[in-house]
Formats: C-alpha cells, sequence, structure tokens
C-alpha cells in the first residue's frame, strides 16, 4: 500500500481532539438558577451579590453557587424547589428594579467555558417552555396608509390652488374627480413629483376624474416596515423577562415567532406582549437647570422632568405634545446634507400642520422623543401573595435641535449610524406598528421536554447499535473501521452544534439519526467497491487502495445532491426545519470526512504493514 502521509494522521488526531473538547460541555448536564437582572437593561455590578445573599439568608435558603456573567448574576441552587422558592424570595425582596427569571444554567467547568465551550442550546421541545405564533394584520397598515393620503393629496392640490369637485376612497384606491382637464393635468403632475410612493391609474369610464394608488413597492415596504417595527417592540418587551435564550423571529412574510425556554406562566408573556405604550415629540426648556429641579423634585409650572434612556440624564419638558406617536405615518434611517446618518420622520396631515406651527416658532431650539410605556408588574402583599398592577415608564430616547422650520417630513440629526438605524425602529416601537393575532399557542412542560430528550437519546443508541451489528457482521474488521468512523462523526457533530448554538429540538435529533445511516453508506460504497476489486483478482492491498480512490466520486456525488437539499430546506423552511438542515448538513460534511480520511488511516494502520496478506476479512 502506498505510504499514508503524516499530516493526515495529524489532522484526524486534532479534529478528534478539538471535538472531543467541544462536546465535552454536553456531559456535564444542566442545574436549576435564578437569573437576575436590571431592569433598565444595565450590567450589575460584583457587590450586588450582598443583595442575594441577604434575601436568601432571611429566606433560610443556601445557594451552591452565585457569580456575575455577563452583567447578569446567576445564583444556581441544588434542587427546583429551591429554586423555586428562591425566585419568590428575591423577587419579594429586590422589587420591580430587577428582572428574576428561572433558567437552568450549564455546569460546565470553568476551564472548557474560558474556551468558549458551551453545551448544545436545545429547542422548546426539548426544554420546555411557551410559543406563540403572531401574525400581523398588514392590511391594516395598508388601509391606515390610504387613509392618511386621502387626506394629505387634497390638503396639497389647495395648497396650490389646484381645485377638485369630489374625492373619495375606493378600496386601495384615492379618487378625485376635476372639473376641466386644466386643473386635472395639474393635479397629475403635483403628484407624480410629490408623492413618489404613489402611482396613477388610468380611468377609462371617466376622463376626468384622477385615481391613485400605493406603488408596488411602497405596499412591500410598508409591509416590510410593520412586521420589522413589531419585531423590534416585541424584542424589547421579551427581554423585559430575562429568559436565557429566548427567540422572537420574522417567519414568512408576516408572522412572528415568540419561543421561551423554561417559561411556563403564559399569562405573564401575554400581559406583556400586550402592554400598550406610545410616543411623544415635547419642547426641552433650556432657561431652567433640570439638575437643580431633579434635586428639589418641584419642577415649573407648565413643565414635567424626565430622564434620558443612555446615562439617565435629567431633562425638563413642556406639558404641551407637539406630536404624538399615533400621528406618525413613517421612519427611516437615512443621511442628512452632510452625508452623516439620521432618521427621517413623516407625519399625518394633523401632525404635521402643528409640527409646522411649531417649528416656525423655535427654530433652534431642542426638540425631545419622548417614550412612554405600561407594563404589568407583579409585586406581594403581606401574605406572600402575588398583585399585579401596571408600572408606567417614561424615557426620554433622543434630543435633537430644530435646523429649520418643517411640517410633514422631517429629520432628526446628530446620530451615529447604528443609533439612526435603531431610533428609526424604536420611534414607533412604542407601539405595535399593526394589530397582531395570536394564531398558536402551546406550552411544553419541562417533564415533556425531559421525555423529548430520553426518546431521542434511546431511538439515536437503538439506530447506531442496529447499524453497528449489521456492520461488524457483514463486513468483519471493516465494519468496526466503519463504526469508530462513525463514532467521530457524531462526535464532530455535537460539537459543531455546541460551537454554533444552533438550537436543537425534535427535528435535529431525527436529523443526527438520518446523519448515520448517510454515514456509513459512504462506507459501504467504498467496502463494496473493495470486494468488486477482490472478485476480479486485484490483490488485497490495491483493492483496498482503488476502493477508496475510486469511490470518492461517487460519496461526493451522493453528499452534494443532498446538500442542495438541505440548502433548501434552510433557505424556505422555517424553525424545527430549519434546525434539520443544520442537523444534516453538518452530519454530511463530517461523514464525507470521517468516511475517506478516518476509516482510510484506520485501514492503513491495520493492514499496510502486512506485507503477505492474501486476502481481506470480508465477506
Amino acid at each position: 500500500m502506498r505510504p499514508y502521509a503524516t499530516w493526515k494522521y495529524v489532522t484526524l488526531l486534532l479534529v478528534l481532539l478539538i471535538s472531543g473538547v467541544y462536546a465535552a460541555p454536553n456531559l456535564f448536564g444542566e442545574q436549576p438558577a435564578v437569573q437576575i437582572s436590571q431592569d433598565t437593561g444595565e450590567p450589575l455590578t460584583a457587590d450586588f451579590g450582598q443583595k442575594v445573599e441577604e434575601a436568601l439568608k432571611s429566606a433560610g435558603l443556601t445557594a451552591e453557587s452565585a457569580a456575575l456573567e455577563k452583567g447578569q448574576y446567576v445564583v444556581r441552587f441544588a434542587s427546583e424547589d429551591e429554586q423555586l422558592k428562591a425566585n419568590d424570595a428575591l423577587k419579594k425582596s429586590l422589587g420591580n428594579a430587577y428582572v428574576v427569571a428561572l433558567n437552568l444554567a450549564p455546569r460546565t467547568p470553568d476551564w472548557l467555558r474560558s474556551l468558549g465551550a458551551k453545551p448544545m442550546a436545545l429547542g422548546l421541545d426539548l426544554r420546555g417552555g411557551v410559543h406563540f405564533l403572531l401574525e400581523v394584520d398588514v392590511e391594516e397598515v395598508r388601509k391606515k396608509a390610504i387613509e392618511n393620503f386621502v387626506t394629505e393629496i387634497p390638503a396639497a392640490l389647495r395648497k396650490e390652488n389646484i381645485r377638485y369637485s369630489g374625492r373619495r376612497q375606493d378600496g386601495g384606491d384615492v379618487v378625485l374627480d376635476f372639473a376641466d382637464s386644466e386643473k386635472l393635468g395639474a393635479a397629475r403632475k403635483l403628484i407624480a413629483s410629490e408623492f413618489r410612493e404613489l402611482q396613477i391609474v388610468a380611468d377609462d369610464k371617466s376622463p376626468l376624474t384622477l385615481r391613485v394608488r400605493i406603488t408596488d413597492a411602497e405596499a412591500k415596504r410598508i409591509q416590510d416596515f410593520a412586521v420589522q417595527q413589531n419585531l423590534v417592540t416585541l424584542r424589547n418587551r421579551v427581554n423585559q423577562l430575562g429568559v436565557a435564550e429566548p427567540v422572537v423571529q420574522r417567519q414568512g412574510s408576516n408572522r412572528i415567532l415568540v419561543q421561551l425556554p423554561g417559561v411556563q406562566d403564559t399569562t405573564r408573556v401575554k400581559d406583556l406582549l400586550g402592554a400598550t405604550a406610545t410616543l411623544e415629540y415635547r419642547a426641552v426648556i433650556e432657561e431652567a437647570d433640570a439638575e437643580a429641579v431633579a434635586s428639589s423634585g418641584v419642577a415649573p409650572v407648565g413643565t414635567e422632568l424626565y430622564y434620558t434612556r443612555e446615562g439617565r440624564r435629567p431633562v425638563l419638558l413642556k406639558k404641551e405634545v407637539i406630536v404624538y406617536g399615533s400621528q406618525i405615518v413613517d421612519a427611516q434611517p437615512t443621511v442628512d446634507e452632510n452625508n452623516s446618518p439620521a432618521v427621517s420622520v413623516t407625519l399625518d396631515g394633523g401632525g404635521a400642520k402643528k409640527m409646522f406651527e411649531f417649528t416656525t416658532h423655535n427654530v433652534g431650539k431642542p426638540m425631545a422623543v419622548l417614550f412612554l410605556e405600561r407594563q404589568v408588574v407583579t409585586s406581594y402583599n403581606a401574605k406572600g401573595e402575588p398583585v399585579r398592577s401596571h408600572r408606567d415608564i417614561k424615557e426620554v430616547v433622543s434630543i435633537a435641535s430644530i435646523r429649520g422650520v418643517f411640517g410633514k417630513r422631517f429629520q432628526t440629526t446628530g446620530l451615529e449610524s447604528k443609533e439612526a438605524h435603531d431610533l428609526a425602529l424604536l420611534i414607533k416601537a412604542g407601539a405595535l406598528a399593526a394589530p397582531v393575532d395570536i394564531v398558536e399557542e402551546r406550552t411544553v412542560g419541562p417533564s415533556l421536554g425531559a421525555d423529548n430528550i430520553k426518546r431521542g437519546f434511546q431511538a439515536a443508541m437503538l439506530g447506531l447499535a442496529m447499524v453497528a451489528a449489521f456492520m461488524v457482521f457483514y463486513y468483519r474488521v471493516f465494519g468496526v473501521f466503519a463504526i469508530l468512523a462513525l463514532t467521530l462523526n457524531l462526535l464532530m457533530l455535537v460539537a459543531g452544534l455546541s460551537l454554533l448554538q444552533a438550537t436543537l429540538s425534535m427535528p435535529g435529533i431525527a436529523g443526527i439519526v438520518l446523519t448515520m445511516g448517510i454515514a456509513v453508506d459512504a462506507n459501504v460504497l467504498i467496502y463494496e467497491r473493495i470486494r468488486e476489486e477482490l472478485r476480479n483478482g486485484m490483490k488485497p492491498h490495491a483493492a483496498i487502495e482503488a476502493g477508496y480512490d475510486r469511490a470518492f466520486l461517487t460519496i461526493a456525488d451522493a453528499n452534494v445532491t443532498t446538500l442542495v437539499a438541505t440548502v433548501v430546506l434552510f433557505a424556505f423552511g422555517t424553525g424545527p426545519v430549519k434546525g434539520f438542515a443544520v442537523t444534516l448538513t453538518l452530519g454530511i460534511l463530517a461523514s464525507q470526512f470521517t468516511a475517506i480520511v478516518g476509516s482510510r488511516a484506520l485501514s492503513h494502520l491495520v493492514f499496510a504493514r502486512r506485507a503477505r496478506m492474501t486476502d481481506l476479512p470480508i465477506w
């Protein structure tokens, strides 16, 4: 046999070592824990542990360990009973300024965590939790946009002294009637220049009627903006639960998936997702000292004191509201005349009029964006019973100077690129851009998740045992090589899922079981080729070489066609289907390596030095 390159043995050993290290965290399991974070999202400090110790001590509880992890305080316990008692005690002691959430913390040793090794992320069906599928009513958004144009277009025509005899809304169209073709032509020219997002549709039945509708591109942009804005709003709200690895993602054109592993209280989640919020534009009072007002607690007549979201800096605002969030039609990240990041805001007719009047008299003065939200919070009475109430959050998210007179459309400048993008989404993130309906809801208990893991593990082990029995029986020593290669394949697959933090669900376990068949199939192609060469009279060493060399293209071709299918599944599938595609893709790539490199290395180690071998231990 030809000498097998040393670097290939070294590569095989390195892959085995790295796979073993990054798959190892899955062996240590998880333990009940309580995760604590600040309601504001700011990281906790190390001295916060003293508060936790006092709260646990007063409740007669002892934690196995407590540490600050990525700005959150994680307290681990020996049992679920202690975890639940500690959760109640900490909520009562710390109050609403902190988010206390149940969690399952991995037992991964510190030396593995220092290498970035983590256990696989488990899906809802394996870990337990709540699942919501929300559908965004995008038709309501388009309807609202049309209603705004019914008001705005006539206002623009009156401003230019272009008279019309009638206006109405006909489905998704704005219809205007004119007395003569001259007025109609002037209106057509104005709409084409001022309302680029609209298209003019010819009306053959009424030559003096102008029919206008939203372009397909604009309709798609409005829909995408509404869904994306709802996504940001829901994600911000879910983060308040402090759940480890929540899933809030878009599915299809108008649906949003919300999965919260470890959460069992659907009522609390519904309260959070349904919390109301809004936005206001207000004038900033520069004459008064906001710091002094904050110290005294007494604000001048006609003003109110608020704090900025970043840095919690006091800001004094007028009570009078310039524009409400409900009057904002659109907000997009853009650039100003100096090519600097900015946010372009569009108001409806009423908001545009008020903004124009305000800016006319306040050029050069600052204006603030005030974010208002009502949250459902839980407190405890003297008997220790939970009491649900509401809490109002009022934060200044942006302050910018008025550079000129504007009304319907204006820009907020002086931002970084990321700030501009975030503010564009946040400007209307207080209220959902479109109504959402819960079209699917389910709760998966932790015991059911544990049972799914057990059954999935049993299925994988049974499949491995059956494959091993057949391979050893039919291919003898080569069957042992195939099983060792398959074991390395599974190790690489687990390590890959752990490194990528791809969520493993029941379909993912099905992908692992299927991968075992695909991985062994590559070895079967090689061994059948070796048997064929032996039947043709080729010597054992030459047959082994020919088997691996000539089967390579066949194996690669079969794997490529399967990979194409997994790419399609990943591109067009949703949650569990994507998990199946990721698992299968990793398994196929690993099987190509283990079948060609792994089993071949074993064959060389066993048979290369047997110079006088006349036959191979294979049927």
